[in-house]
């Protein structure tokens, strides 16, 4: 059947508005400054068989991924209304730990929520297999601690074990009421449990918000025609990515680049790509991007499981279609992925991967970029900062008059790179982080420091035609004891250039100890700094483009 493009250009919207939406909910109603300040969440819609119908405009690293835990939910768990799910595993689609999606059914047809009281109409006569469900909605959000070796459970930890509160796919809410012993078993496990709930609950309401939104959707237009918008959402994404690879010079074009150390050892971490676009009338083939060649899994935090790589390459060739576009898992039907197992970007357990996440899938996506910059040297701008400086402080707070336990976690900007059309962008998040710094203002009134600088790092950014985009400045000074954990990256290596461009400088984090002297931190590593000493990030500028 013929779709209206009218009509498919309403209901993208539509679907997009609602994701949004309950991105809002969740923002609104959190208790962390890293989801309430950073945004450091996301949210989207999927069909009956977990196929992404559109996602909020938030963060990539998280969105191209959360397919893979939905589907972990769907194919281990019975979802009948009133039921969520909630799950964390990195090696059943999550990403890391910190990262904790909800996954909840929508049964519009049947006409229930998730606080629903009454399952038995929607069980099968067995009373063990629950009816297709219309539609699925899923929030996920980094939550700034799930317990582990580390406060902020992003440490230089050897195995997954060391990294926090591991939780396979599991109900949350059953039959429209909190699972209480779940709940505990959780808090039980982390350092700042009142906070954790708090975020928790946020997600659970984001859904609800997606489920009523949903039956509204329906009342207005009915199932059938909604599901059947949802089928050309997922058809038009595949024609529109198919017309786009039709338009790249045919052929393989590889590039590699590297990540400084595992924060075990002092040896770089290679990650390689061999991207194939075949010619337009060969009979639909798929372009394959393909990273055997890549470092084994290694020892430390920076393995990246499959769903990583899969929300790289999500991402990459999302951007180089039209703003228009919808991103619907439609988007990944012509390309084939081969991620080695056991290999640094598809690890598989104990490895830890904590650092997987942030600073191996901005990795990929620089080689993904430095790779297709051979095709279409005109679209792919310089590497931007290449990292997301993850800063992670925990200890006890006592300004209330009694100590409580705290733990604060950030990523912080970069430069971006810049392009054939104009200079990168300075103090900006780039490519897999989609977030936003902690105002100073916000992070002084919640966490026992004082922001003793806050700037733009003046000519980090790579000169050139065009040059890239400055890195940022951010020194804290602790007002309380407190450990301190950097996970970087880009302090050996450089954000490359293009076309001639220069590399953008390379970040540094620094100690300023009490007694005056200064103590260099290594990319990835955990100190213990007293009251009144500080710490200072020096983040990456962008990589310039063109010959002045």
């Amino acid at each position: 059947m013929r779709t209206d493009p009218v009509e498919l250009e309403v209901f993208k919207h539509l679907f997009h508005s609602i994701a949004e939406e309950m991105g809002a909910t969740l923002r609104r109603t959190a208790f962390s400054p890293n989801i309430k300040e950073r945004r450091d969440y996301s949210c989207a819609l999927f069909d009956g068989a977990g196929e992404v119908l559109a996602m909020g405009d938030h963060m990539p690293v998280h969105l191209g991924s959360m397919p893979m835990s939905v589907r972990a939910a769907i194919d281990e768990l019975e979802l009948a209304p009133g039921d969520v799910a909630m799950l964390n595993d990195p090696f059943r689609g999550g990403t890391h730990l910190p990262d904790i999606t909800v996954v909840a059914p929508v049964f519009v047809a049947a006409g229930k929520s998730w606080m629903s009281r009454t399952r038995g109409s929607q069980r099968s006569s067995s009373g063990r297999k629950p009816v297709a469900c219309d539609f699925y909605v899923a929030a996920r959000a980094h939550h700034a601690d799930v317990g582990g070796t580390y406060a902020g459970s992003m440490g230089p930890c050897r195995e997954i074990y060391q990294e926090g509160f591991r939780i396979p796919p599991v109900k949350i809410v059953r039959g429209g009421e909190v699972a209480r012993d779940v709940l505990a078993l959780l808090l039980n496990n982390v350092r700042t449990p009142e906070e954790r709930e708090g975020d928790l609950r946020a997600q659970l309401a984001a859904c609800h918000t997606g489920i009523s939104r949903l039956g509204e959707l329906c009342a207005r237009y009915g199932l059938p025609r909604v599901q059947q918008a949802g089928r050309a959402l997922l058809d038009y994404s595949e024609q529109m990515m198919r017309a786009f690879l039709a338009t790249v010079p045919p052929g393989s074009y590889e590039a590699e680049d590297f990540l400084d150390d595992d924060g075990i050892t002092d040896r770089p971490v290679r990650i390689a790509v061999k991207i194939t676009i075949p010619r337009s009338g060969a009979k639909r083939r798929p372009a394959t991007i393909d990273f055997t060649g890549s470092s084994p899994q290694v020892s430390g935090s920076i393995n990246a499981v499959e769903a990583i790589t899969c929300s790289a390459c999500f991402y990459v060739f999302r951007c180089l279609l039209r703003d228009d576009v919808p991103a619907t898992a439609g988007l990944m039907r012509p390309i084939q992925l081969v991620a080695p197992s056991g290999s640094v970007v598809n690890a598989r357990p104990p490895a830890a991967v904590a650092g997987g996440n942030v600073e191996t899938s901005q990795r990929i996506v620089d080689v993904l970029l430095r790779a297709l910059a051979q095709a279409l040297p005109d679209r792919i701008p310089a590497a931007s900062s290449g990292t997301m400086n993850n800063l992670t402080i925990g200890g006890m707070d006592g300004r209330s008059g009694q100590a409580v336990p705290f733990a604060y976690y950030e990523t912080i900007a970069g430069g971006a790179g810049a392009s054939a059309a104009h200079d990168g962008v300075s103090g900006v998040h780039t490519h897999m982080t989609n977030s936003l710094n902690t105002p100073a203002e916000a992070l002084e009134y919640s966490y026992p420091f004082r922001v003793t600088e806050y700037s733009l790092r003046a000519d980090s950014g790579g000169d050139g035609k065009h040059r890239g985009g400055d890195g940022i400045v951010r020194e804290l000074e602790m007002l309380t004891d407190a450990e301190v954990t950097i996970l970087s990256d880009r302090r050996k290596t450089r954000p490359y250039g293009l076309a001639g461009g220069e590399d953008g400088a390379s970040g540094r984090t620094t100690i300023l100890r009490g007694d005056g002297s200064e103590e260099k931190l290594p990319s990835k590593g955990s100190t213990r700094l007293r009251s009144g000493e500080r710490v200072r990030v020096e983040t990456p500028g962008g990589g310039g483009w063109g010959i002045r």
